[in-house]
Formats: C-alpha cells, sequence, structure tokens
C-alpha cells in the first residue's frame, strides 16, 4: 500500500462552509506541506516526552486493508444498556493550556500560527501536541464550531485516505439503520456542545456541534479529533475511525525545524 498523502489540517471536510480560509486557525492552503526527517528527539518533547512507537491507550494495528470495527451492541437480556466507564485521557505528558514550545509544534505541523488554541486535548506518544481545543469565537470574530482540532499531519493523512474510500457515507447509512448506533452518536453530538459551552457561548453556532453530527458523517477528522480527545466510549464512529487508521504515530513525527 503506498503511503498516504498528507493532508493539511482537515482540508476536503464539508465543515470548511462555516468560514472562510483566513478564519480558521488550523488550515493554510497556499502553506507548504513540511516534510519529516528521520527521527530523532526534538527539544521541545521535555523530559515527559515519549519517543515514535510508545505503547499507546488505543489498542490498533495498522493493515492495507483494514475496516474499521463496526459498533456492537451493548443491550442485555433485560433490555437495559449498561452504563459506560469513564474515558480517560491521556496524562503523560500533561494536556493543558498550550505552553510556547506547543504552539511553536503546532505551527509547525499546520505551516503558519495557530489561532484560537485553548488547550491541547491529546498528545501524540512522540510528546508533540494531536489535537488542539479551541474557542468557539476566532480572536477575529468569526463562529467556529470545530472544538477538537486534528493538528498531527500524521493523523490528518490517514483520515484523508479514510474519507477517499467512501467510510463517510457507509456510516451515515449505518446511523440509519441501527438505532442503537444512532443514540450513541447523538450522545456523541451533546458532549461536544457541552464541552464548547464550557470555553463561551456563541448564539450563531448554538445547538450545532461539527462533523456532521448529530445525524450524518461529513467529516472524519472531525470524528477522530474528538475521539482521541475524550477517550474511547465517547464517539463511536470517531472510535471507529481511529482504530482504521491504526498506529500512525509508528514512523517519525514531525521534526520542529
Amino acid at each position: 500500500m503506498s503511503r498516504p498523502r498528507r493532508a493539511n489540517g482537515s482540508a476536503g471536510c464539508s465543515l470548511a462552509r462555516w468560514a472562510t480560509a483566513s478564519s480558521d486557525p488550523t488550515a493554510n492552503p497556499s502553506a507548504a506541506t513540511r516534510t519529516c526527517s528521520p527521527p530523532r528527539r526534538s527539544p521541545l518533547l521535555g523530559s515527559g516526552g515519549r519517543r515514535c512507537g510508545a505503547p499507546s491507550r488505543w489498542r490498533t494495528s495498522p493493515s492495507p486493508n483494514r475496516r474499521p470495527a463496526r459498533h456492537r451492541r451493548t443491550t442485555s437480556r433485560s433490555g437495559s444498556r449498561p452504563s459506560r466507564a469513564p474515558a480517560t485521557r491521556r496524562s503523560d505528558p500533561p494536556v493543558n493550556e498550550p505552553t510556547s514550545a506547543d504552539l511553536d509544534s503546532i505551527e509547525a505541523q499546520l505551516g503558519r500560527p495557530p489561532r484560537g488554541v485553548a488547550e491541547v486535548a491529546w498528545r501524540c506518544p512522540c510528546g508533540k501536541p494531536g489535537v488542539v481545543k479551541t474557542m468557539p469565537r476566532l480572536p477575529g470574530g468569526t463562529p467556529f464550531p470545530t472544538t477538537y482540532y486534528l493538528t498531527c499531519p500524521r493523523a490528518t493523512a490517514a483520515v484523508s485516505t479514510l474519507e477517499a474510500s467512501g467510510l463517510m457515507a457507509e456510516m451515515t447509512q449505518r446511523l440509519g439503520e441501527d438505532e442503537e448506533l444512532a443514540q450513541a452518536y447523538r450522545a456523541a453530538h451533546e458532549s461536544y456542545l457541552t464541552d464548547r459551552a464550557e470555553l463561551g457561548a456563541v448564539p450563531e453556532i448554538d445547538g450545532i456541534s461539527a462533523g456532521g453530527m448529530p445525524t450524518r458523517v461529513k467529516c472524519l477528522h472531525v470524528l477522530v479529533g474528538h475521539a482521541l480527545a475524550k477517550g474511547p466510549g465517547v464517539n463511536p464512529l470517531g472510535d471507529e475511525a481511529v482504530e482504521a487508521i491504526g498506529e500512525f504515530w509508528q514512523r517519525p513525527c514531525l521534526e520542529d525545524e
């Protein structure tokens, strides 16, 4: 299988219709895609960083022809649905307010200075930011509904390959056929809105999450960013996509120049 072409940000997703390219804090079509260098320890990792290839909480294994495992029914014999254990997030390295080193890494990943970054929501095992939590209103005043934005170039490239395979249409069809899956996806939508409301109210996008939730799948980058940030068990289709792309961090991550 040939290597997937790297996507710049979440290019190709319908979510871009929300704002012009200049209003998106993590997209710059004119920026040149950066190439990966041979693996070495980045000075930005600090003492808490991990090298690529470190174990992850995601039990995944990449396969050239792998399709995501489908959401399984969890209804008990009595008809009631068992409660889910709270999802956990990686805390080593910490996910918190971004440091200047984090912002430098994000700029290197995206090819432009990011805007509206509230915190690092998920880190690659190498220690670099992989998902950022973004303010719902950008510094220029534009509403921005994508709370969890996927920045890791390897992840965005792998997800773009999934989108090109027609997986989004297949997932959308399943939402209309599987009531339990639809309910879990709607719960993910509500979780997304709750997290965004904690960052501030933006009436223009009130009740609207991202990625097509709660009834469609329009952007897998959004769902993967949400799943990585919140952990397994929150966004069922995001979990499937994360499993499908496999351990994308096994190859050398982007290094800062």
